[in-house]
């Protein structure tokens, strides 16, 4: 990937990117975008505190954060399967950097999970 191609689209991506806007939208569509698909996102979400996660593994997780929020998707998340789109590119990236990913982080968005959705199945934790 071109360093200045990811570089402008990260900076496009980040000005979306807080974490007030992340969870409204989570707030807001969690039930239709699905147990599986918030877990990655909460995923992403704690490991972009991770101060041992590496830079450029943050700035992914930023830009992916930040498409999720993000207003305008390639799918519209109002359409039936509007957020594939998101689900690709977080799922992108929490394989990109999966192996980086601490313990703490997949608790911390277990743990949320399961405040928010109460009875979660392994199913849905299994990426």
């Amino acid at each position: 990937m071109d360093l200045n191609i990811f570089k402008n689209n990260l900076e496009k991506y980040a000005a979306y990117y807080n974490p007030s806007s992340l969870f409204d939208k989570i707030k807001k569509y969690a039930k239709k975008a699905g147990v599986k698909t918030i877990y990655v996102i909460l995923i992403l979400y704690y490991a972009s505190f991770d101060k041992s996660l590496p830079v450029k593994d943050r700035l992914m997780v930023v830009a992916a954060l930040g498409y999720f929020i993000l207003p305008i998707d390639l799918i519209p998340d109002a359409l039936p399967g509007g957020f594939a789109d998101d689900a690709a590119a977080a799922l992108y990236v929490v394989r990109h950097i999966w192996n980086n990913i601490s313990d703490d982080t997949f608790r911390k968005a277990r743990q949320k999970l399961y405040e928010w959705f109460g009875s979660v199945s392994e199913r849905d934790l299994s990426i």
